[in-house]
């Protein structure tokens, strides 16, 4: 009998891991074996992390990455990888390096490469990136930028039980690294774009996404080639919210049906 395909999901900035139970769940039921472990400096739960944002502080990309690594090398066999935001580049990373077997990056933090900035991308990050500071440490959102950066495709209610229930201090670098990008030859955010050696690959982009803005998901996707291993979707009418919100179950099942596939087709 052979073992559960591990699926290992990583969460984004300002989200802890535990909004990933119900995928959890829904991959365990699909015969996966499926965890989500948190970033270097999570704690345990929600409230754990808040009371202590220092853990956090001065991770930056290449350490989530190295983290990630690390748990993947101890799983019975490459997994596939599932990613949001900046989980999403970290899945892209992931995957170009040969630790993932497939990887899902949804409404990723966008890859070196990437050109598009639109202005709602610059607003959800102004709070961060505006104070040099915050390069150094932990910084939480407040109920309003999380209304505009996650739930904004959301009803107000909605959107703030979300930042009750997940929201968690986040390290200000990954987003200093991503905006010093373009001039930083040996840039954290860079992949490999050759997407003839590795795995599979689906980017989903979010339709009224603030934080990832769809373009960037969509010029994230094209910048791969010669391209015959790399999908890309657009998931119409969702917010940055959209794997942890009321309609996480479609953008579950997307995922779910396109690793099917490929773990189908790989059999055969």
């Amino acid at each position: 009998m052979t073992s559960p395909t591990p699926v290992l999901f990583i969460h984004g900035l300002w989200v802890h891991a535990s909004a990933w139970q119900p995928w959890l769940d829904r991959f365990t039921e699909a015969g996966y074996r499926a965890e989500a472990p948190g970033w270097p400096g999570d704690s345990e739960s929600v409230e754990e992390t808040r009371r202590h944002p220092e853990r956090l502080a001065r991770v930056g990309i290449a350490a989530i990455t190295d983290h990630y690594a690390a748990i993947a090398s101890r799983l019975p066999e490459r997994p596939i990888v599932i990613g949001h935001s900046f989980g999403g580049l970290i899945a892209q990373k992931l995957l170009a390096s040969g630790v993932a077997r497939a990887a899902v990056a949804i409404d990723p933090a966008p890859i070196k490469g990437v050109k598009a900035l639109p202005l709602a991308q610059i607003r959800s990050a102004f709070p961060i990136i505006s104070k040099k500071s915050n390069t150094d440490k932990a910084v939480s959102l407040t109920r309003g930028q999380f209304r505009y950066g996650f739930g904004n495709a959301l009803a107000r209610e909605e959107s703030d039980r979300l930042f009750e229930a997940f929201s968690i201090p986040g390290p200000g670098r990954p987003l200093f690294e991503l905006t010093g990008a373009k001039k930083d030859i040996a840039s954290p955010t860079a992949v490999d774009l050759d997407d003839s050696s590795r795995g599979p690959l689906l980017i989903l982009g979010g339709a009224q996404d603030h934080t990832i803005p769809e373009i960037v998901s969509r010029q994230a996707a094209a910048l791969y080639r010669p391209g015959s291993g790399t999908t890309y979707r657009k998931i119409d009418g969702r917010g940055h919210s959209l794997v942890f919100d009321s309609g996480w179950k479609h953008v579950a099942d997307t995922a779910l049906g396109w690793v099917t596939q490929i773990e189908r087709a790989a059999r055969h």
